[in-house]
């Protein structure tokens, strides 16, 4: 669905984006994740045609852009920076003039249209307010309902979930997930890592221009080799491990094991108590941090 191939955009002698390979295949729910600064949201541009390489391949469905950027934008949604919206106009107002520029057809069709795209992001009972009284996340969801108009193959959203209250998120995160299982590939850039680890099946990571990780988040996240031991009878457990413990505090355990089960069964045979037991797993968060460090933001003189 998306490809690119030694993309590289520069600024005078600044390096936004740098010599990235970028692959994401159809039917994933892709995070393209990275600190503030490290050139998301210009590939991000790059792959609409709203910005221009300057040097590298990018394919989109299959068609190189940005030659071929208009016969590929009918079965794109997007959301990149914001949404854009006339202030003045209402939310309804504003998707009907956008559906009209985009696909036409009847009155009757594109009410319908905009109806179901209001619907789907929790907007169905919007009044006739102008976007300019719209609180954040709602010209948040307005700008989602946007990029669903066309029902598109690909869905690229830049920070989708910005502005967006813990319960606004879940529905967000839940519609997206519906929209993949019904064919929409989706692409989204977000800094909300636990949420891209509930919602994403792969994620590529960039560090100052560059992808630093590609990979599936089930992968990602493996048995460590260790596991997490909570038990009251922590000094006898001890006791008894011959060397596997890794770490104590209090009751809970870490230990060097390959099979959490397994540990479990020895332990309530060797008369210990276990209160929870599991497989440690790194966090997506744990992940991310160990490839791009503290992040390319920083101006306070702290250690990078």
């Amino acid at each position: 669905m998306i490809e690119t191939r030694a993309v590289t955009k520069r600024y005078g002698r600044t390096v936004a984006v740098d010599s990235v390979d970028l692959d994401v295949e159809e039917g994933d729910r892709y995070g393209f994740l990275g600190p503030n600064g490290s050139g998301k949201t210009t590939l991000v541009r790059m792959l609409l045609g709203l910005v221009y390489a300057t040097s590298g391949e990018i394919t989109v469905l299959g068609k190189p852009v940005p030659k071929r950027v208009a016969e590929i934008l009918p079965e794109v949604g997007a959301l990149v920076e914001g949404p854009a919206a006339y202030r003045h106009l209402s939310g309804r107002r504003n998707l009907a003039l956008l559906d009209a520029a985009g696909r036409g057809g009847s009155v009757r069709t594109r009410r319908t249209r905009v109806g179901e795209a209001l619907e789907q992001v929790g907007l169905g009972g919007v009044d006739r307010r102008p976007v300019k009284a719209y609180s954040l996340g709602m010209r948040q969801r307005l700008g989602i309902a946007a990029a669903l108009l066309r029902k598109p193959r690909l869905l690229i959203l830049d920070e989708p979930t910005n502005g967006l209250d813990p319960q606004g998120i879940k529905e967000i995160r839940e519609l997206l997930i519906a929209l993949n299982e019904g064919g929409t590939t989706v692409f989204l850039s977000s800094h909300l890592l636990a949420e891209v680890e509930q919602l994403c099946t792969r994620i590529g990571v960039v560090d100052r221009g560059r992808l630093v990780l590609e990979d599936r988040v089930d992968d990602m996240r493996a048995p460590t080799g260790r596991v997490l031991v909570d038990t009251p009878d922590a000094a006898h457990a001890v006791s008894l491990l011959d060397g596997q413990l890794e770490h104590r505090d209090g009751e809970r355990l870490v230990i060097r094991h390959p099979d959490a089960a397994g540990l479990n069964a020895w332990l309530v045979g060797s008369g210990i108590r276990v209160s929870s037991i599991s497989a440690e797993r790194r966090s997506l968060e744990q992940i991310v941090l160990s490839v791009t460090g503290t992040g390319s933001d920083r101006h306070d003189g702290s250690p990078s």
